[in-house]
């Protein structure tokens, strides 16, 4: 068994990595670590006007990020575990300390045989799946991008059109003279241009899964088996 990324990039793109994204993106079921990165945002912004009632409502299952802020204290855990579905899946909850009280941005990730993609479930109920390319860049950084997103709740079951669809971009890399992982996420809309973002740095700490397990309130309120 190797981990969800590695699975999906295979091996020679993944051995392409920094040794320290190695690590952190093999945190897995086989590997028995989880990871809490802590850090600080520099800047998470927003786009023209017309996107915060959207970002608003998703911000109400713990999807997207309705407010904006510089130097934000960050933190995200990722943890393995496996869901009620059998299927190995990685927390990717990050909190973020805004002023007025915190907000969280949650994820769990699974790979997907039949997508040939890592699937990223968005939100306490996993209403949106979206479709993950991660890939490596010459100066072994990660490029994760987005690809089809597709809306579930009971029999409702649609893929969301590009007109309305945000296209993510996730850049992480580790930069060795400050011991710092970097990251910058970008999601853009072909027509509305840039919806949000944000880019900071963050150190991890890893841990043993099995002693730690995964605490109350990470895993998400509903699982999702579509893919």
């Amino acid at each position: 068994m190797t981990s969800i990324f590695r699975t999906a990039m295979g091996d020679a793109e993944f051995e392409r990595l920094h040794p320290e994204l190695q690590r952190r993106f093999s945190v897995g079921l086989a590997s028995g670590e989880m990871c809490v990165g802590r850090g600080v945002m520099d800047h998470i912004w927003h786009g023209r006007a017309f996107v915060k009632p959207f970002l608003a409502l998703g911000g109400l299952r713990n999807i997207l990020l309705p407010r904006t802020g510089r130097d934000v204290p960050f933190t995200i855990e990722n943890v393995p575990y496996l869901d009620s579905y059998g299927r190995e899946t990685v927390t990717f909850v990050r909190t973020f300390a805004l002023p007025g009280g915190p907000r969280r941005f949650d994820a769990t990730m699974v790979h997907s045989p039949e997508r040939d993609c890592v699937l990223d479930y968005l939100g306490t109920h996993q209403h949106l799946a979206s479709d993950l390319h991660p890939t490596a860049q010459p100066d072994g950084s990660l490029l994760i991008t987005s690809g089809e997103h597709r809306f579930r709740e009971g029999p409702v079951d649609m893929r969301v059109p590009d007109l309305v669809a945000g296209r993510a971009e996730v850049r992480e890399s580790f930069d060795e003279r400050t011991g710092r992982f970097r990251i910058d996420v970008r999601v853009v809309n072909r027509r509305f241009g840039p919806l949000f973002g944000y880019r900071g740095s963050f150190t991890a700490t890893y841990a043993d899964v099995g002693s730690h397990g995964v605490r109350a309130g990470l895993r998400p309120v509903r699982e999702e088996v579509r893919a």
